[in-house]
């Protein structure tokens, strides 16, 4: 079973996304901003990260930057629903700073499974 972690500032947006990775028989691990994800991943093993652009404290691109830092092979999904530049550009810089895929927000729940699997094969 995969591991995977949701880091997302908007409690209501980590709680659909660890119900809806549970029921595909995901485990879940959950942070609400970079930090907290980082912190997570010193003391767990996750194989993949779904993560807000767009948060308090440390943002997603700031935390995109530190995992593939200190944890290269990390496989990224970034997510993002707008900004003051809209969703778009801030996908692109993840992408070019290691996200493997970039999803705008609201994501298709089969499309972000898709994405998923994508990305864990």
């Amino acid at each position: 079973m995969a591991c995977i972690l949701v880091v997302d500032d908007d409690t209501q947006i980590r709680e659909m996304l660890r119900q809806m990775l549970e029921m595909e028989e995901y485990e879940v691990l959950e942070a609400a901003n970079g930090k907290e994800a980082i912190n997570l991943l010193d003391d767990h093993r996750v194989d993949l990260v779904i993560t807000d652009l767009i948060m308090p404290e440390k943002e997603g691109i700031e935390t995109i930057r530190d995992m593939r830092k200190r944890f290269p092979d990390i496989r990224i999904i970034a997510m993002s629903g707008g900004g003051v530049i809209g969703p778009e550009s801030y996908l692109k810089i993840a992408k070019s700073l290691g996200a493997t895929k970039t999803f705008v927000k609201p994501i298709e729940r089969r499309v972000l499974l898709d994405g998923i699997r994508e990305v864990l094969e």
